[in-house]
């Protein structure tokens, strides 16, 4: 809806505010209000593109990080040693 009235396609992240803002919206329409209703859209999503169209596809699947692969990764790290 935003993308369509806006020609801007959110990035994922700012998706939680957008609901936000359309319910707030709606309830000052069933209240017979008018309000300013403020938001910021911290950026774009048109890098995101082939990530949305895997997610529509059902292409992405959940991972879980285990602990091992989260210790790998740490062993990675040039961390300084506490003296």
């Amino acid at each position: 809806m935003f993308t369509k009235t806006e020609g801007i396609l959110p990035a994922p992240e700012a998706t939680h505010a957008l609901v936000t803002v359309f319910q707030e919206a709606e309830k000052c329409k069933k209240e017979g209000v008018s309000r300013t209703i403020l938001f910021n859209l911290c950026g774009h999503g048109y890098f995101d593109m082939s990530a949305y169209q895997d997610y529509f596809e059902g292409k992405l699947h959940n991972h879980e990080v285990t602990k091992e692969e989260i210790e790998a990764s740490l062993a990675q790290l040039d961390t300084p040693v506490p003296a």
